[in-house]
């Protein structure tokens, strides 16, 4: 029998994840109406293969299957979000059929001893509030508040856990400046405004559920990164980490934490577009940043991979990844002359994404150091997964996905985790990207992250190894020593980033 010899903190949640347009389909069913993702990949050229999320997993029919699932595999917690266009299509009146979906969800996670784990907003905004200029302007923050409060309306009562935001880095810079994402433009001064907003709708939010119930357990999730100098002797090198951390890390983290943004990070972006931060002073108004600076209880952590940057061209640049479209792509970091992205060898997923566990343990530490424990916020990590190209394959009449790189990514990632528990960091939880194959945003279905394979043509779910493996951590509460990857606890000093964010 294996030795489990490392257990996780008490208390521990183990969970998966995943988001509305990209798993329920049913895109125009009871009332629902467009968001900014169907709009996008109707663009020709924006999504792979013309790819689009009017059916992807069928989750709003087959969702009790999809839970009974997760109770088959032990999950303790499920995070799903919320389709702003079900509730209250195109940012009008509350939809009563959408939010019935959500409340039959709720009641049969519930049901199921599943914890869920609510989040607001992942990055499908109604159409008919981005032609009226989108997260660009603040009456979108507004109506954003008047969304979530119908959602708590509906479920207060049986949901403890609120993520307010899923990644606003990839819902403003990925989505406003480097035209990647829904609604697909390009420009540094919609970007810093679209975060801006993103942040301002967020706190107040918290503010309006925490004065309707101190008991909620309130967070917003952000997509975080360990930036890396080639030479951290190097002036240009030291420099170009610097920027990436700041603009990446940073621009998000210190508003939400310190109630300021970074001085050193509006002084690059002024440097190259000053009339973004002119745009930004404009709309920064008295009061806003005491506002976007509430008191959280969780912060959620995504973490893919880390950043290995310098002044100068690597001589061997990392192979370029392959871009989902020929669209035009433009650079989601304003300040980004002058970095130069390297490789370190790392082994990498299909994505072209370098496989760097031990830079999460790392950046949970930093960030609870810097910004959690004093707030006296918990710490979750919210998304880790890979792509890989999985196989399915039928063995004595049974249909299996051997998928070990997953399987040893994810064992990895776990073990990160435990180096940052022993460290001292209060982490209480981890979801896995995703629960199922999906829609994977520019990519379209090209791209498979899910423990659980999905047959698109007939719906079929199958397992992956990397779940049975899951199912077998969870039981357990613990990690056998022997089956984590060495890669899992060996130092590595960063990776590039690829310009696609999950």
């Amino acid at each position: 029998m294996t030795e489990f010899s490392r257990s996780f903190p008490e208390g521990f949640l183990f969970g998966a994840a995943t988001a509305a347009y990209q798993i329920e389909g049913a895109a125009f069913e009871d009332g629902r109406t467009a968001s900014i993702w169907d709009a996008f990949s109707r663009v020709p050229g924006a999504v792979i293969g013309a790819d689009n999320g009017d059916v992807a997993c069928d989750h709003y029919h087959r969702f009790r299957d999809d839970v009974a699932l997760m109770k088959d595999l032990g999950l303790d917690t499920y995070r799903f979000s919320v389709s702003w266009s079900r509730v209250r299509p195109d940012g009008g009146p509350v939809n009563r059929k959408g939010l019935d979906f959500y409340e039959r969800l709720v009641d049969e996670l519930r049901a199921n001893d599943i914890l869920p784990w609510l989040t607001l907003y992942h990055w499908d905004l109604p159409q008919a509030i981005e032609e009226k200029g989108g997260w660009t302007v603040r009456s979108t923050s507004e109506q954003f508040l008047e969304y979530a409060l119908s959602v708590h309306d509906a479920l207060g009562d049986r949901v403890q856990n609120w993520t307010t935001l899923n990644e606003p880095w990839c819902s403003s810079f990925l989505s406003y400046t480097a035209g990647i994402h829904a609604p697909g433009r390009y420009s540094v001064t919609d970007g810093v405004l679209a975060a801006h907003h993103l942040m301002l709708g967020h706190g107040a939010v918290v503010r309006e559920l925490r004065e309707r119930d101190a008991d909620l357990r309130l967070g917003i999730t952000l997509n975080l990164t360990v930036a890396d100098a080639v030479d951290p002797t190097d002036a240009a090198d030291a420099d170009a980490a610097r920027r990436i951390d700041g603009q990446f890390n940073r621009w998000f983290l210190d508003p939400i934490f310190r109630g300021e943004y970074p001085a050193d990070v509006i002084e690059d972006i002024r440097a190259v577009a000053p009339e973004a931060i002119d745009a930004l002073e404009a709309a920064n108004q008295p009061g806003d940043l005491n506002t976007i600076s509430q008191p959280l209880d969780a912060l959620g952590v995504n973490y893919y991979h880390g950043e290995f940057v310098g002044g100068a061209p690597d001589p061997q640049p990392p192979l370029p990844g392959d871009a989902p479209t020929d669209r035009p792509a433009a650079s989601p970091f304003p300040s980004h002359e002058g970095i130069y992205w390297h490789d370190r060898g790392l082994p990498r997923t299909n994505m072209h994404w370098e496989v760097q566990p031990e830079g999460l343990t790392r950046l949970l530490q930093r960030v609870w150091a810097e910004y959690a424990q004093p707030a006296g916020t918990a710490l979750y990590v919210t998304e880790n997964g890979a792509s890989y190209d999985d196989a399915l394959v039928v063995e004595d009449g049974v249909a299996r996905v051997h998928d070990l790189e997953r399987t040893q990514f994810l064992l990895a990632h776990l073990d990160a985790i435990l180096h940052a528990a022993d460290a001292g960091v209060d982490v209480r939880g981890y979801f896995y990207w995703s629960l199922l194959d999906n829609f994977e945003w520019a990519w379209g279905y090209a791209k498979r992250f899910g423990i659980v394979h999905v047959d698109y043509d007939t719906q079929v779910r199958t397992a992956k190894d990397s779940a049975l493996e899951y199912r077998r951590v969870i039981a357990a509460r613990a990690l056998d020593d022997a089956a984590v990857p060495v890669s899992g606890a060996v130092p590595h000093p960063g990776a590039p980033i690829s310009t696609l964010q999950r």
